[in-house]
């Protein structure tokens, strides 16, 4: 399935006008379906209707479960296939135990927004990871002004488009390993810790994570669950983004452009040359 489509429109210049063709990020629904064992029974539940650019959806499936607090490790999971159209099922072991009332909740997420606050802080205090307070690794803040320009040369449909949000990780020198893109901000970071999980990255507390836009309550939310340390967002923090961030113990930097940026919280980890 295509994450691009074409469109008819009228393109407008001063006084003049002229018809013209434009791309578009695609932007279509995903439903999560969850099958696994109870009372000895094999079941199907559909957890989740998120909106999202069609493509890496089964990262993006274990991206969401995964930092909803569904799931643990991806030892859980027997497979992870799209049995129709825009319908993704993910299959758990026998043995795997779900917290029913949880999957009973039927998930609505927009592409604006992920599922909105409510189970996210659920999640967190339901798993109790632990705070990041323990790594004592810095990062330069001469490389961190590089990132931004790394991850647009990376994206692709936003290039042709400028619809699309991403969320990538960077080591310490600097080096992209892993990039996703989609039309929901946490859909991006939900592909990117998919895909984190299937490489076996986790925890992912020796990376950095970029951010395209800003940095919601949620997106913070989902790092932490990752195990991420520091985390750099081209636009703005929210107060909440801001407030989990210093209770995590994470490094929390917004506005990171034309070399400047602000640090929320964890200055520790970023290194200033003289």
């Amino acid at each position: 399935m295509s994450s691009l489509i074409n469109s008819s429109i009228i393109r407008i210049t001063g006084n003049s006008h002229s018809s013209d063709q434009d791309l578009l990020a695609v932007e279509e629904p995903l439903e999560i379906h969850l099958s696994f064992v109870k009372d000895f029974q094999r079941q199907e539940s559909n957890l989740s209707v998120t909106m999202r650019t069609p493509g890496n959806d089964k990262e993006l499936a274990l991206g969401f479960l995964f930092t909803e607090g569904i799931f643990e490790n991806l030892d859980q999971v027997l497979s992870v296939k799209t049995t129709k159209e825009n319908i993704i099922t993910v299959v758990f072991r026998d043995d795997v135990n779900f917290d029913l009332k949880k999957l009973e909740k039927h998930f609505y997420t927009s592409s604006s927004c992920g599922v909105c606050g409510k189970s996210s802080i659920e999640a967190i205090n339901t798993i109790k990871k632990p705070p990041n307070q323990n790594n004592t690794f810095q990062y330069k803040a001469s490389l961190i002004y590089k990132l931004p320009l790394i991850l647009r040369q990376k994206q692709n449909i936003f290039e042709q488009t400028g619809g699309l949000h991403a969320s990538a990780i960077f080591d310490f020198e600097g080096k992209l390993i892993l990039m996703n893109e989609d039309v929901g901000r946490h859909n991006a970071l939900d592909k990117l810790i998919g895909s984190a999980l299937q490489n076996k990255l986790l925890p992912l507390e020796n990376y950095l994570l970029l951010l395209s836009g800003r940095a919601s309550f949620e997106l913070i939310q989902k790092a932490t669950m990752a195990g991420i340390s520091i985390v750099a967002a081209i636009g703005a923090p929210s107060s909440l983004a801001v407030e989990l961030a210093i209770e995590r113990g994470m490094t929390l930097i917004g506005f990171l452009r034309n070399e400047k940026f602000n640090i929320y919280s964890g200055k520790n980890r970023i290194k200033f040359e003289a």
